[in-house]
């Protein structure tokens, strides 16, 4: 069984350490913003379970990725608990990329590999797109 710690330390501020003893502050308050909200980071560990995905399957398959960057979006319900209900995922891609290669690696990051979004599919609607951007920069 893997463990987590919360402590608090004021307000609405935590430090959260995770089962690898690496730590975060986590502030729910948005006035402060001294750190990331708890649903914020749902958002960035479902860019970044997908993305590590993505670029495991595209070096299996031999492609010459040169840069992944994932933005996730999301709307939450209006009332608590105010789950994530609808996220859409863009993933933008540059290298020498063959198309289907990139669909394909998505797609078995979305329905078999990432964990965050397996979990997230149970109360939201995950949509997602990408783009293979061409040429320097």
């Amino acid at each position: 069984m893997q463990t987590a710690s919360v402590k608090w330390i004021d307000g609405q501020r935590l430090v959260a350490t995770g089962p690898a003893g690496h730590a975060i502050v986590i502030d729910s308050d948005r006035e402060t913003n001294s750190g990331p909200g708890p649903m914020e980071l749902l958002l960035m560990a479902l860019g970044a379970c997908t993305a590590t995905d993505v670029v495991s399957v595209l070096k299996k398959k031999r492609q010459k990725l040169e840069s992944l960057e994932v933005v996730c979006s999301g709307e939450r319900a209006t009332e608590p608990p105010t789950v994530w209900t609808k996220l859409e995922i863009v993933y933008r891609l540059r290298g020498e990329l063959d198309d289907a290669a990139v669909k394909h690696a998505i797609e078995l990051s979305e329905e078999k590999y990432c964990s965050v979004a397996a979990m997230l599919k149970k109360t939201a609607k995950i949509t997602w797109r990408y783009e293979i951007l061409r040429g320097g920069t």
